[in-house]
């Protein structure tokens, strides 16, 4: 029996062309080869499996073919491609950093770049995953990256950048590897597939790809685990098996669930799946990412954002079509907001439940705030207040409306009490209807002039506002009267004190007050009041009004230092007391009083 060759392996690149999805790098580099302007240290950085080392090989293998072709590709011809082929070169090393990482790695590789090759061009060195180098190896290999013999290029790769110090990225030229698309790993998996005689549906190895992640190695890791599981014939139901993952069909069901509105449905559905053994997080990811499509689907130029096959496209745009865009981004939110709060929920199922529920009520909740029924959430206080000219307009209308009901007669109001004749029968009365007039009109002159009356007791409170907001004019009185007005609506005690006892002065044809208080702390109290400053502003209409604060000069209160240092709870208590006033506004307001201390005494 012979070995088995996995296909990351067996199908590995050995040319630039065969490289798939990096043809930015690709190109840079037989362009590079192809002009002479060649590095000497180059960095490879990107995910996993997107083909780093794959290429730092290939580049190896050109730079010594004796014969590259007119593509800048290696010949396979030449002793040097012959002896890379049976891993035989001399020319190329490579160290993987991961257990290689000492300093005495890197100094020993040191030692090895002296010698020149004995055949070819170049001698190259490929180090894997050199983020995992120690400090001191950095350093030490940092005079030979930088100022190497020329015939010695260093090809690095890594997945994480960012853990390799400045001083080495700055003597690299840096390619950076994207993930691999798709649709090329999938076109890649359909050449494999013919090569080896498989096959196999096209939404398969797209389900494939997708759960690659961006990875073409562990692409075909899986797809050597498919094929061990369905044999020469891959077909779409035995991935999604064998991947443990949820198919597009229930979540086509689920929308159709929340548009027809249809709870029930749901429940089914999100019972079926758990009986499958899928976790509600998985579902409610796979539901966000469903509506995702759906919502790309529903505009022309975002639709090439669809990463699926061309069936479950079809499928997509379908049922794009039919969902609105309101509904699909309201259950995208009520998804994202399930995915946040599941580990804290303790009833997951219920969680999960929940929201499926609410998804099902989108259209009647968003119909309810389209359209309220009634006008009865409409405040009075933000309808507009009507102009004299609007007024006489609405009066008019009034008695308007009035005569049209008088003289109209299909809104004639009839008397309840007919004529009858002796037999009982209704007599033929061919005289118009009589009409109560006057009970209407003053119905609806009662509504007028209530309706005026509330419309007058405004105005005039809006003019005694106006009028007060006039009188206040610029003067020291008026600032002190603001001022009162200010510290009476702190609720701090304290604050209050610092605002209190201030006085002001104001100079013709300036825009400051000046104010002068007792305190440091007074003064930064008020410049840091930006309430107090805008209250100031608004009530003089002063836009660039500011205030200039001056503590209080004179002879500062001696304190009288004790002449023995206080020994008892009580001396300490009046020393302070002598220090800070303000303690004595402290102790009344929390009634810190001594235990002998008897309040209703004084």
């Amino acid at each position: 029996m012979s070995n088995f060759v996995v296909s990351a392996r067996k199908y590995r690149p050995i040319r630039f062309d065969s490289v798939v999805g990096q043809a930015h790098i690709t190109n840079t580099l037989k362009n590079a080869i192809r002009n002479n302007h060649l590095a000497h240290a180059f960095l490879f950085c990107g995910p996993r499996g997107v083909g780093k080392t794959t290429c730092a090989r290939i580049l190896a293998k050109v730079l010594n073919c004796e014969s590259p072709t007119s593509e800048t590709e290696p010949c396979d011809v030449c002793p040097s491609c012959k002896a890379f082929n049976e891993n035989a070169s001399l020319n190329i090393h490579e160290l993987d950093a991961a257990s290689n990482n000492s300093v005495e790695h890197i100094r020993a590789l040191i030692e090895q770049v002296r010698f020149a090759p004995q055949r070819g061009k170049y001698k190259i060195y490929i180090i894997d995953e050199v983020h995992m180098l120690s400090q001191a190896a950095f350093n030490a290999f940092l005079k030979t990256l930088e100022e190497p013999p020329s015939y010695a290029i260093f090809i690095l790769a890594t997945t994480e950048k960012h853990k390799i110090i400045p001083t080495i990225l700055s003597r690299c030229q840096i390619f950076d590897f994207n993930r691999i698309q798709i649709s090329d790993m999938a076109g890649h998996l359909r050449n494999i597939c013919t090569q080896e005689g498989i096959s196999a549906e096209e939404d398969a190895l797209n389900i494939i790809a997708q759960k690659a992640d961006g990875a073409l190695r562990d692409a075909l890791s899986i797809y050597d685990r498919i094929v061990s599981f369905s044999g020469n014939n891959i077909k779409y139901q035995d991935v999604i098996e064998n991947l443990n993952i949820l198919d597009y069909d229930y979540y086509f069901r689920v929308v159709d669930a929340i548009v027809s509105e249809d709870v029930s449905e749901l429940m089914l559905i999100f019972d079926s799946i758990q009986r499958k053994g899928f976790d509600g997080d998985i579902f409610i990811n796979g539901l966000a990412e469903h509506l995702r499509n759906l919502l790309v689907c529903q505009r022309p130029e975002t639709a090439s954002l669809l990463e699926v096959s061309g069936n479950i496209k079809e499928r997509y745009l379908q049922q794009a079509a039919l969902v609105p865009t309101s509904i699909i981004v309201s259950a995208l939110s009520l998804a994202s907001d399930c995915d946040i709060n599941f580990k804290m929920s303790r009833n997951k199922r219920l969680h999960v439940e929940m929201s499926l529920i609410k998804m099902a009520f989108i259209k009647q909740a968003l119909q309810q705030v389209s359209f309220p029924s009634s006008g009865e959430g409409i405040e009075k206080k933000n309808s507009p207040k009507l102009s004299s000219a609007a007024e006489n307009s609405y009066n008019y209308s009034i008695e308007q409306k009035v005569e049209q009901n008088t003289k109209s007669p299909k809104t004639a109001i009839a008397d309840p009490e007919e004529d009858y004749n002796v037999k009982g029968e209704a007599v033929e009365d061919n005289t118009p209807p009589i009409i109560e007039k006057e009970s209407l009109l003053s119905k609806l002159k009662t509504k007028k002039s209530s309706l005026l009356s509330s419309l007058k007791s405004e105005v005039e409170e809006d003019e005694f506002n106006y009028s007060k907001a006039v009188a206040m004019t610029w003067s020291i009185a008026s600032i002190q009267e603001i001022w009162e007005i200010y510290c009476n609506e702190i609720d701090s005690p304290s604050s209050q004190v610092l605002y209190k006892g201030a006085m002001f002065e104001i100079k013709e044809g300036s825009d400051q007050i000046f104010v002068t208080v007792k305190s440091s702390r007074a003064k930064d109290a008020i410049l840091r009041d930006n309430a107090l400053l805008e209250k100031m502003r608004s009530s003089f209409s002063k836009s660039n009004l500011q205030f200039a604060v001056e503590i209080e000069e004179g002879p500062a209160e001696e304190i009288v230092k004790p002449k023995v240092k206080p020994q008892s709870d009580r001396d300490k208590y009046s020393y302070f007391m002598q220090m800070n006033p303000l303690l004595a506004d402290f102790q009344k307001r929390f009634g810190l009083y001594p235990a002998d201390y008897n309040p209703k005494k004084k």
